[in-house]
């Protein structure tokens, strides 16, 4: 089978690449932005015409879309997850022989949920801020595109390679900053919100499934399982050896009212040096997926324990030169 890969370079797009190069059934071509791309082109500044043209000569059977932004300004995060979007939705119905489309989408497409509910596809989407906005704004392209296609609603996303900026990417920054001062206490963003940690490597596997599967709309990926933010942090010291104080800034959970009346409280400060447009952890007290359409239509689900992902996520950066 003949797939377009887009987005190789980023968190997930990475894992997502190793795994379909694995596979003997599946010929892999990389198109993006970076030198290593087997076709350089830009998804936000190029035309759906251009990327036609680059359809009809590779011939793909499927176009996996791991192309996105998780940090920046409004404007980046609209170009990045809306409009890159809409150009690969209308060049592959330009192109002679349309290809299937599988899109990762986010769990912040849901915003606000009822706590203890596992979220299922039909919930209601009602993103909080720019991010889950655009996410959901690329979604809705594609659902109404025509296509075949599929939306991976993933969930949060751990284990190796996970970025500076994301939540445990920033607690392992600090742990090792800390073990090599001798510092005794850690600083974080309050910690007291349930999520949905899910392997990266596990969602290149559910990509693959979802390649080579007929089906369509959109399937949640995650465990199925929250954990509170704060257990998954003492997972990642654990496996530091950190024996300090973990910080936290607590933050106070706004209601929807309150949080249509007063957007301005939505955004906690960033941990220095770290720069970024909305908190390591959105203001959702509660995130789950229900993983039953992934099961029952994909086969799939998550193996890696949270455990493991961590205790990857502080191998990794302690041994980063």
């Amino acid at each position: 089978m003949r797939v377009l890969l887009l987005g190789a370079g980023g968190y997930i797009g990475r894992r997502v690449a190793d795994r379909l190069l694995m596979d003997r059934d599946l010929q892999v071509t990389v198109l993006g932005r970076r030198d290593s791309a087997d076709i350089r082109f830009d998804l936000a500044a190029g035309s759906p015409g251009a990327l036609a043209r680059f359809l009809d000569a590779v011939v793909p059977q499927v176009v996996i879309n791991c192309a996105g932004a998780t940090y920046g300004t409004s404007r980046t995060l609209v170009r990045a997850n809306a409009l890159a979007v809409a150009t690969v939705c209308e060049a592959i119905r330009r192109s002679h022989e349309p290809a299937r489309l599988v899109h990762i989408g986010s769990a912040a497409e849901y915003g606000a949920v009822p706590s203890g509910v596992p979220i299922t596809e039909g919930a209601e989407p009602r993103p909080v801020g720019p991010y889950g906005v655009s996410k959901l704004a690329g979604t809705e392209l594609v659902l109404s595109s025509g296509l075949d296609a599929a939306v991976l609603r993933v969930f949060d996303v751990v284990g190796p390679g996970t970025p500076a900026a994301s939540l445990f990417g920033r607690l392992a920054e600090g742990l090792r900053r800390a073990l090599e001062q001798q510092e005794g206490q850690v600083r974080m963003p309050d910690l007291s919100a349930f999520r949905d940690f899910v392997d990266v490597r596990d969602v290149a596997q559910a990509v693959r499934a979802a390649a080579v599967s007929a089906a369509t709309g959109v399937i949640n990926i995650g465990t199925g399982h929250a954990v509170r933010a704060r257990e998954a942090a003492e997972l990642l010291i654990r496996a530091s050896g950190f024996e300090g104080a973990l910080s936290e800034e607590i933050r106070t959970v706004l209601l929807p009212a309150q949080v249509a009346a007063e957007p301005g409280l939505l955004t906690a400060p960033p941990t220095p040096p770290v720069v970024e447009s909305r908190p390591a952890l959105e203001p959702v007290p509660w995130r789950q997926a229900d993983v039953r359409t992934a099961r029952e239509r994909l086969g799939w689900r998550a193996q890696t324990p949270l455990e493991e992902s961590l205790g990857d996520v502080w191998l990794e950066t302690a041994c980063r030169v």
